[in-house]
């Protein structure tokens, strides 16, 4: 399998996760670069394959969020032409209408 099918198959694995309603912590959003970085350090004690704890400390949804409707093809870290988060704590593929807590334009 080659590493776009791969990553083709982790997105549909990831979509039919937030799909069946995977609680994930959305709030509280990291207002200051401190309370970004202690999301960022709880990320890093993850086994790198613990996919649905990522998404659950990420704060992970399928569709933008609050007042703005933010989603993942605003944030910095989106890769447009692969669909992924290049944020090394998550590095996952996502969808441009997902958003995540560590959202940053």
């Amino acid at each position: 399998m080659s590493g776009s099918e791969k990553d083709s198959a982790l997105l549909q694995l990831i979509t039919q996760t937030l799909e069946t309603g995977l609680q994930t912590q959305t709030e509280p959003f990291p207002e200051t670069e401190v309370l970004f970085g202690e999301i960022l350090t709880q990320l890093r004690h993850l086994d790198p394959d613990d996919l649905k704890s990522k998404l659950v400390i990420g704060g992970f949804i399928n569709h933008p969020y609050g007042p703005d409707k933010q989603r993942c093809l605003e944030c910095m870290y989106f890769l447009v032409h692969r669909k992924w988060c290049d944020l090394p704590e998550l590095s996952v593929p996502v969808d441009a209408e997902w958003w995540c807590r560590l959202w940053r334009i």
